[in-house]
């Protein structure tokens, strides 16, 4: 009976065309602004790396001066000093100690036509490849000999392998960065997880563009490159790069990596530990608790979803809510001027089940038609929203779970809408109906 009564909501699509096209339409609008808002908190809020994210932490002690400090405050930096993320790197925990730090360098194209310009740009240690599971189209990163020497090569994006080196492989070329030769020793696929939350603060932002190269940790100190992004000094600092690095500015970002979620507990004892001997040294005097993140308590602490999006979503839910309120009125309308329909099937035999059925397909249909019309809107949403800025076209798209999210709402939602008017339109006395005739 399914087929007949699907086929009979087709055609009662027919029957009051404009009050359908009004069902229809209102229903498509109200879906169409959820799923839209909706898209946009699903790849806002989505995990970046489901396969380890539970495992990959962010590791923090407070290192400003206790003046002003009343114990429970909440930490005012979310970096590390060049000093806590060397003992971070060297620490012997967990699998993988990656830091790091943003820069912005200029690059010296060996195609003269192309002019010198500047890029976006990462300095991290050799696992930070392994530990974010970075894809290569050609090439590989560098390993733990470079690293320590500070050697000059650098991993391309493919963008800008491309915009410089054109559609060729080109490991082994030379490109020079800040006025120094580097040599290339790879190109990363493309690889734009978002949120960014392996490099958050600074750079192009959680939502940007992905950064366009990346250079060994020690290279960028051996050469004073300045770092891009924040950073926070509580204290006298020397002049000089030598002076950063020697202060207790916060301007790096450390990870470490662990086999499983359970050794975060070793990762916050070796937190702990270390704490402790730098107090004995005379430095983190406000004996603040030290802090360890993983990766989606990361991104819910640097509030990477801000709570305007979140009610932004609630917004469309509710004006979806409106929309229902208003499609409920109009199948009434449409079920009202059938009773006489209903009356004669009841005589003949439907028990009111059968015209429970019938009803609640038709409306399925509506919510069908609903939902393809609801999918173009919220694709024409999804552009306009994308054009108004870099960040906004990154996360301004549809996957699959969202496709299929807008045929289940618009069909749930007329199917909700529904079932008032089909009950009441199974109320219907067969005796009246039949006597009005």
């Amino acid at each position: 009976m399914f087929g007949y009564y699907f086929k009979l909501g087709v055609r009662s699509l027919r029957r009051n065309p404009a009050l359908t096209a009004l069902m229809v339409l209102t229903l498509a609008v109200g879906v169409a602004a959820s799923v839209a808002t909706l898209t946009i908190l699903h790849v806002m809020s989505g995990d970046p790396i489901p396969s380890k994210s539970d495992r990959l932490f962010v590791p923090l002690v407070d290192n400003n001066q206790p003046k002003g400090y009343t114990p429970g405050d909440k930490l005012n930096d979310d970096q590390s000093s060049y000093k806590d993320a060397i003992a971070i790197l060297n620490a012997r925990v967990g699998v993988r100690r990656v830091i790091m730090y943003g820069f912005g360098p200029s690059v010296e194209p060996p195609r003269a036509e192309l002019g010198a310009f500047n890029v976006s740009g990462i300095a991290p240690t050799a696992d930070f490849f392994a530990m974010f599971e970075v894809p290569f189209l050609y090439g590989q990163g560098w390993g733990e000999a470079e690293d320590k020497a500070g050697a000059d090569v650098v991993v391309l994006g493919r963008e800008l392998a491309e915009k410089v080196f054109g559609n060729t492989n080109p490991v082994g070329q030379t490109l020079r960065l800040m006025g120094f030769p580097y040599k290339v020793i790879g190109v990363i696929d493309y690889w734009n997880p978002l949120p960014h939350y392996h490099h958050i603060i600074g750079g192009p932002g959680s939502f940007g563009k992905p950064d366009d190269l990346f250079i060994p940790f020690n290279s960028a100190i051996r050469h004073e490159t300045s770092h891009s992004g924040s950073m926070s000094c509580d204290g006298n600092r020397d002049p000089g790069f030598q002076g950063l690095l020697n202060s207790e500015c916060t301007w790096i970002q450390p990870w470490i990596e662990t086999r499983s979620a359970s050794e975060r507990v070793d990762v916050h004892a070796w937190l702990d530990n270390y704490a402790n001997e730098q107090r004995k040294l005379g430095r983190l005097q406000r004996k603040a608790p030290n802090y360890v993140w993983n990766v989606m308590e990361w991104l819910e602490y640097r509030k990477v979803v801000g709570n305007d999006s979140k009610l932004q979503a609630w917004l469309a839910f509710g004006f979806l809510i409106l929309c229902l309120v208003n499609t409920i009125g109009l199948l009434l309308a449409k079920f009202s001027v059938r009773a006489s329909e209903v009356g004669v099937r009841r005589a003949l035999g439907a028990s009111r089940r059968e015209i429970f059925n019938q009803f609640l397909i038709e409306t399925a249909v509506v919510g069908l038609a609903g939902g393809v019309l609801g999918l173009l809107l919220a694709f024409g949403a999804l552009a306009l929203i994308a054009m108004q800025s870099n960040a906004m076209s990154v996360v301004a798209h549809m996957d699959w779970a969202m496709l299929a999210t807008t045929f289940i709402m618009s069909v749930a939602a007329a199917i909700l809408a529904g079932l008032l008017p089909t009950w009441r339109a199974c109320q219907v006395t067969p005796a009246l109906q039949l006597k009005s005739q």
